[in-house]
C-alpha cells in the first residue's frame, strides 16, 4: 500500500487558486510528497485528509498604519510558512482521548515536518473539531479547505466540502433571502464518505411568500439550485454524485410535529455548513429530548405499518393486473397486426391468436393460447374483485407464464415475417408479371415469353433498352434462393420501371378508349357514351360532381335496349377489363337513340 502512495503523482492544482499559492505549490511538490509518504507511513489508518492551505493573509497598507512593528514582522515571518492541514478520523478512539491522539500525532507530524524543511507546519485537526466547528457557525475552516490544495484525499472527503462550499456560496449569492440552512448530511462528515455521493439539504424559508404559492417556491428554487449543483460539480472537477434535497420551512415544521424518522435522522446527524438559528436550536432540542413524538404521530406511525402491508399487496395486484396481463397482451396484438390484421380488442385477440395461429397456421402450439387465457382470466377476476389478495409465489409463477409466452411470440414474430417476406415476395412478381402482360397485349404482342416480348418491342423502338435489365431483374425474383434483401433492392430498383410501365399502358388505353367514346352536346351540358363491346355506358352531365351513368346493352341493330342506372366504379371496371378493337363500328340506329335521351337539338361527335 505504501508504494502505491509512493507512485501516486501530487494531484494538479485546480485553476481557481491564487498563482502564488500555485507557483509554491509547484516549488513544494517533492517536499510535500515525502511529508506525505511519512505521515501515512505512521498514521494512515487514522488520517482522512491532507490538504496544502493558502497562506496567511497579508495586512493592507492602510491596515498596517495600525499594527506594531514587532506583530508585523511576526505576520511577516508567518507568511513564509507551509501549512499543511491534516485531517484526522476520531470516532473510534478507545486507549485514549480524542484530544490525546491530537497531541499525540502533532508532536510526531510537527517534527517529521521540521526535518523535512523548518518552514512546513502541519495543523492537525479532529474531525470531530470540524463538525463543532460548524455546529458553532465557525465556518471559516470549511472556506480554507475549499480554496486549499488537496494532497491526499482517498475517500473525497476534501473534494466533497469543495464542492459543497462552492455550490452554497452560489445558491447564497443568489436565494440568500429565502435559504435558512444549508446541511451536509449522509455520511460526508461522519469521514465514511462512500465512493458514490455527496448528500447536502437546505431549509428554505416559506413562511413570507406571496406572489406564488409555497410548492411553487420549492419547485422553482429546488430547480435553480440543484442546476447550480450540477456546475459546482464541473467547476470543481468532483466526479462523485452531488445529491441536493430542498424542503420548505412549513413541511420542515410539519415533518417535526410528525416524528417523521426522516426528519429526526437528519437533525439527529446532519452538519450546519449554514445556518440562520433554524437547524442547530432544532437538533439540539432533540439532543435534550424536548423533541418527543406525539400520541397522533404513535399512532401515526402504528397505522402506518398496516398501510404498508396492504400497500405492499395492491402492488402485488396490479403487478398482475396491469404489468403482467399488457406483457402477454400487447405483443399478442402486435403478432395478428405482422399478419395483417387490425389492432383487436382483447377477448378477440385470444380467439384470433387461437383460430390464425394455432388452428390455421399451425405455427403456436395451444399450451401457450393457455397462458394467455389464465393471464387474462385472474386480472378479469381481480378487477371484478373476486381476487383480492395475491402470494408472491402467485406472482412468480405468472411472472414465469409471461416470460415463456412472450418468447414464444418473439419466435412467432420470426415465424410471421418470413412468411410476410415470402407472401411479399410473391405478391411483388405477380403485380409486376401482371403489368408487363398488360403492356404486351396493350402493344398487341403475343409472345408468351415476357424477356423476348418486351425485346421485340424495345427493338421496334416502344421502349429504350435499358428496360431489358430491370425485366430481367424482376424475372429473377421468381427464384426463391435471393435472399430477402436481394429481393427487396430490386423492389426498389424497379419501382421507376414499373411506374413507366403502367403510364405507357394507361396512355395506350386511353388512346383506345377515345375511339369506343362518342361525346354529345345538348344545350349547356355535354355527356359521353363509351361503347364496350356490347354494353354502352352512357354520363349524362360530365361536368356534375356527382356524375349520372346508365348502362345499356347494344343490340344488334345498333341500338340501345334495355337501361340500367349504374355508377362510376362499373364503368371503371369495365374499361379496365374490356378489350377495344382498333376501329368502332356505329350504327346509325345508336344516333336515333341518344335523340330520345339529350333532345333532338342534341350535337354528337365521334372520336376516331
Amino acid at each position: 500500500m505504501v508504494k502505491q502512495e509512493e507512485n501516486q503523482q501530487a494531484p494538479q492544482l485546480p485553476q481557481e487558486l491564487p498563482p502564488e499559492v500555485k507557483k509554491k505549490l509547484e516549488k513544494l511538490q517533492g517536499k510535500l510528497d515525502k511529508f506525505k509518504k511519512e505521515i501515512l507511513t505512521k498514521f494512515k489508518e487514522y488520517v482522512l485528509g491532507i490538504a496544502l492551505l493558502p497562506p496567511e493573509r497579508q495586512p493592507s497598507e492602510a491596515e498596517k498604519k495600525n499594527i506594531p512593528k514587532e506583530v508585523l514582522k511576526e505576520i511577516e515571518e508567518r507568511s513564509k510558512n507551509i501549512n499543511a492541514l491534516v485531517l484526522v478520523d476520531d470516532s473510534d478512539v478507545k486507549k485514549m482521548t480524542p484530544f490525546e491522539l491530537k497531541d499525540k500525532l502533532f508532536k510526531i507530524m510537527e517534527k517529521t515536518a521540521s526535518d523535512i524543511d523548518k518552514l512546513l507546519k502541519p495543523q492537525v485537526m479532529l474531525m470531530s473539531e470540524l463538525r463543532e466547528a460548524c455546529f458553532d457557525a465557525k465556518y471559516e475552516v470549511l472556506g480554507l479547505i475549499s480554496i486549499g490544495a488537496p494532497i491526499y484525499d482517498p475517500k473525497d472527503l476534501l473534494a466533497a466540502i469543495k464542492v459543497a462550499e462552492v455550490h452554497k456560496s452560489m445558491v447564497l449569492k443568489r436565494f440568500d433571502k429565502y435559504i435558512v440552512s444549508y446541511i451536509a448530511v449522509g455520511s460526508l462528515f461522519r469521514g465514511d464518505a462512500t465512493s458514490h455521493d455527496i448528500d447536502v439539504a437546505l431549509v428554505v424559508d416559506d413562511t413570507d411568500v406571496k406572489r406564488m404559492s409555497r410548492y411553487e417556491l420549492k419547485d422553482k428554487l429546488g430547480a435553480i439550485i440543484r442546476s447550480m449543483g450540477y456546475e459546482a460539480a464541473a467547476m470543481t472537477g468532483v466526479k462523485k454524485q452531488f445529491h441536493i434535497q430542498v424542503y420548505i420551512l412549513t413541511d420542515f415544521w410539519e415533518s417535526i410535529k410528525e416524528a417523521s424518522p426522516v426528519i429526526f435522522t437528519f437533525l439527529r446527524d446532519g452538519t450546519p455548513l449554514y445556518d440562520r438559528g433554524v437547524f442547530m436550536p432544532w437538533k439540539l432540542l432533540l439532543q435534550m429530548g424536548r423533541i418527543r413524538p406525539s400520541p397522533e404521530a404513535i399512532d401515526m406511525h402504528m397505522d402506518l405499518g398496516e398501510k404498508l402491508l396492504e400497500r405492499v399487496n395492491s402492488k402485488l395486484l396490479s403487478i398482475v393486473l396491469d404489468d403482467v396481463y399488457y406483457s402477454a397482451l400487447n405483443p399478442s396484438q402486435s403478432a395478428l397486426m405482422l399478419y395483417g390484421l387490425p389492432p383487436a380488442t382483447p377477448k378477440e385477440t385470444i380467439n384470433l391468436m387461437e383460430e390464425i395461429f394455432v388452428k390455421k397456421e399451425k405455427l403456436l402450439e395451444p399450451r401457450y393460447i393457455e397462458i394467455l387465457k389464465n393471464i387474462r382470466k385472474a386480472y378479469k377476476e381481480i378487477e371484478h374483485g373476486k381476487i383480492k389478495t395475491v402470494t408472491g409465489k402467485e406472482v412468480d409463477s405468472f411472472l414465469k407464464d409471461a416470460r415463456d409466452y412472450l418468447d414464444r411470440i418473439k419466435k412467432l414474430f420470426e415465424q410471421i415475417s418470413k412468411k410476410a417476406d415470402i407472401k411479399r415476395t410473391d405478391d411483388f412478381y405477380d403485380t409486376a408479371s401482371k403489368i408487363m402482360q398488360d403492356l404486351l397485349e396493350a402493344e398487341g404482342i403475343k409472345e408468351k415469353d415476357i424477356e423476348e416480348g418486351f425485346k421485340n418491342l424495345v427493338n421496334k423502338g416502344k421502349l429504350p433498352k435499358q428496360f431489358l435489365e430491370s425485366i430481367k431483374n424482376i424475372l429473377k425474383v421468381k427464384d426463391k434462393k435471393l435472399a430477402k434483401e436481394e429481393v427487396e433492392k430490386i423492389r426498389k430498383e424497379s419501382q421507376g420501371f414499373l411506374r413507366a410501365m403502367i403510364e405507357h399502358i394507361q396512355r395506350k388505353r386511353g388512346a383506345e378508349l377515345e375511339r369506343a367514346k362518342i361525346r354529345v352536346k345538348y344545350g349547356d351540358k355535354f355527356g359521353e357514351v363509351f361503347l364496350l363491346d356490347n354494353t354502352a355506358y352512357i354520363v349524362n352531365d360530365i361536368d356534375a360532381p356527382k356524375k349520372e351513368i346508365i348502362k345499356a346493352e347494344i343490340m344488334p341493330n345498333g341500338g340501345l335496349g334495355k337501361k340500367n342506372d349504374s355508377n362510376l366504379k362499373d364503368l371503371e371496371e369495365a374499361i379496365s377489363k374490356v378489350s377495344i378493337p382498333k376501329n368502332v363500328f356505329i350504327k346509325e340506329k345508336i344516333f336515333e337513340d341518344l335523340r330520345k335521351l339529350f333532345g333532338k337539338d342534341v350535337e354528337i361527335m365521334v372520336n376516331y
